[in-house]
């Protein structure tokens, strides 16, 4: 850990990026990086939402500001980025926090579907990592980079139509460790965080239906499923002096789901 940081988990003066902030798992983690003292920056498609967290977050006296960003479009993460860095004139953190799903089965999956899914879930975290480089390598001070992932990156789904999700995800974490390698030399950490499912409005399909519920709740050895706030810790730790030695990892999340067949 640095000598001039006074906590492990301490980031006052950092502004972090947060795209997809205003989500179940995006919004426990946004909360988090403005309580350790960081400044955020939550984007996504609707920036009503994005600016109405960060004024929750602002009313509580934390720094932060919400702004437009549409991850199916380079010119507007491009634009997004810059937006950030203009706030103070520097970006330290980008905790990519957003992603989709289109379940189709394997015989039935459309070209549209698949394409949308990569270009949430994988294409705009590679045009996110480059537009926030660009500025942090320029810069010469370092950086930190966090991308949401899932236990899918690393697992298929039985009978359930999964192509788009787990091949991008999966595709992400070669992504994490591809960008980590060509951005060390610059001080730019790249890192994964991989939950199971959490308890958020995109898990409601799966945790509102008895049979489904009982099922995940089997395949998960610390016998239940994840809250926002379970993936708040190891996301912070990629951001913090506490991970300053880390790059190009995924952590998974996922109450030992990943350690078990």
């Amino acid at each position: 850990m640095p000598a001039s940081a006074t906590s492990p988990f301490e980031l006052t003066d950092k502004v972090a990026f947060v795209p997809g902030g205003y989500g179940g798992i995006g919004a426990a983690i946004a909360w988090g990086l403005a309580r350790h003292g960081a400044e955020v920056v939550v984007a996504g498609r609707d920036s009503g939402k994005a600016e109405a967290l960060a004024a929750q977050m602002r009313a509580e006296g934390l720094a932060a500001a919400g702004i437009a960003m549409d991850a199916h479009s380079v010119a507007s993460i491009r634009a997004a980025v810059d937006a950030a860095v203009s706030r103070r004139g520097h970006l330290d953190i980008l905790m990519n926090c957003v992603g989709i799903q289109r379940e189709e089965s394997l015989l039935d999956v459309t070209e549209e579907a698949y394409d949308e899914v990569y270009e949430v879930n994988l294409k705009a975290a590679m045009f996110l990592g480059q537009a926030v480089a660009r500025h942090q390598v320029a810069a010469g001070t370092g950086g930190r980079h966090v991308h949401l992932l899932s236990v899918r990156a690393q697992l298929g789904l039985r009978d359930r139509g999964y192509s788009a999700y787990c091949s991008t995800k999966g595709g992400l974490v070669m992504l994490v460790k591809q960008h980590a390698m060509e951005l060390a030399r610059h001080g730019i950490t790249v890192n994964g965080v991989a939950p199971t499912v959490v308890r958020t409005e995109m898990a409601n399909h799966w945790l509102d239906n008895p049979d489904t519920r009982a099922q995940i709740l089997g395949r998960i050895p610390l016998g239940r499923v994840g809250e926002p706030d379970d993936v708040v810790g190891p996301a912070l730790l990629f951001c913090a002096p506490a991970g300053a030695f880390v790059t190009g990892q995924i952590l998974y999340v996922d109450g030992g789901v990943t350690a078990s067949q």
